[in-house]
C-alpha cells in the first residue's frame, strides 16, 4: 500500500500546487498512467512533425506547379470537349412594302449637268431605277409601250445613265446621288434588274414593279397612266 511522502523527512520540496503525493509499494499500479502518458506524448509528437513533404524546400513551387498544371489542363478540356451542335434558324427573308397609294416625294434628282430637277415635275411618268444596271432592253422596251403624255424617266445612281431608244418615246435620265428614292421605297437595289415605278396625274404611285422581268409586269397599269 502506498504512503504519503510529500511531507516525510529527506525529501525535496515539492510545488504545493501538486497536492499531497503518494508513492505506491507497487510500480505497477502506475502502469495505466504511464501507457496514457505515453499515449499523450505521442500524439504531440506527431502533431508537432511536419509531414516530410513540406521539409522539402522545393515543396512549395512543387505544389504551385501542380495546381498550374491541372488548372491549364481544366480549361482545355473546356475549350476542346465537344459540344452538340446547335441548330439555328434560318433568317426569315426580308420583305419590302412599295409604298403604293402613296404621293411621290418631294424630291429633286439632278440632270447630266448636275441641275436639280423636281421628281413631281414629271408626273405622270414611268420612272425606271437603273441603279442595278444600265438594263438597255427594258429601257427600249418601255420607251416603246409608254402613252403620249407620260414622261419615261430612268434613274441612275451617282449620274444619269443615257439611253437612245432607237423607237418610241424620248428618255429623261437623271440620277439620285442621296438615294431619296430608295428610301422613300424602302427597295434596295438589285443587281441585274430594274425596278419601275408608275405614277400618276396626281403624284401618286400607282404601281412598283420591284424587279421588271417582261412589259406585262406593268402593260396593263401603264396604260391607264395617260387617262
Amino acid at each position: 500500500m502506498g504512503k504519503p511522502d510529500a511531507d516525510g523527512p529527506g525529501l525535496p520540496d515539492l510545488p504545493p500546487g501538486w497536492g499531497r503525493v503518494v508513492v505506491p509499494d507497487d510500480a505497477s499500479a502506475l502502469a495505466a498512467e504511464a501507457e496514457q502518458l505515453r499515449r499523450e506524448l505521442r500524439e504531440t509528437t506527431r502533431r508537432a512533425t511536419p509531414p516530410p513533404w513540406s521539409r522539402s524546400p522545393l515543396a512549395l513551387p512543387l505544389l504551385i506547379l501542380l495546381v498550374a498544371v491541372l488548372t491549364t489542363l481544366a480549361g482545355l478540356a473546356a475549350v476542346t470537349w465537344p459540344r452538340p451542335a446547335r441548330s439555328t434558324p434560318d433568317p426569315a427573308p426580308t420583305s419590302y412594302a412599295p409604298s403604293t397609294g402613296r404621293p411621290l416625294p418631294a424630291l429633286d434628282l439632278v440632270d447630266a449637268g448636275q441641275s436639280p430637277v423636281p421628281l413631281r415635275g414629271l408626273v405622270p411618268s414611268m420612272i425606271l431605277l437603273v441603279d442595278g444596271c444600265p438594263c438597255p432592253d427594258e429601257v427600249a422596251t418601255a420607251a416603246a409601250l409608254v402613252p403620249a403624255g407620260v414622261t419615261l424617266v430612268t434613274v441612275a445612281g451617282d449620274r444619269p445613265v443615257r439611253a437612245t431608244p432607237s423607237t418610241g418615246a424620248a428618255v429623261r435620265p437623271l440620277a439620285d446621288p442621296a438615294g431619296g428614292l430608295r428610301a422613300f421605297l424602302h427597295l434596295p437595289a438589285r443587281p441585274g434588274a430594274a425596278t419601275a415605278l408608275l405614277v400618276d396625274r396626281a403624284g401618286v404611285l400607282v404601281r412598283v414593279v420591284p424587279e421588271v422581268h417582261s412589259a406585262e409586269d406593268y402593260r396593263a397599269d401603264l396604260s391607264r397612266l395617260a387617262g
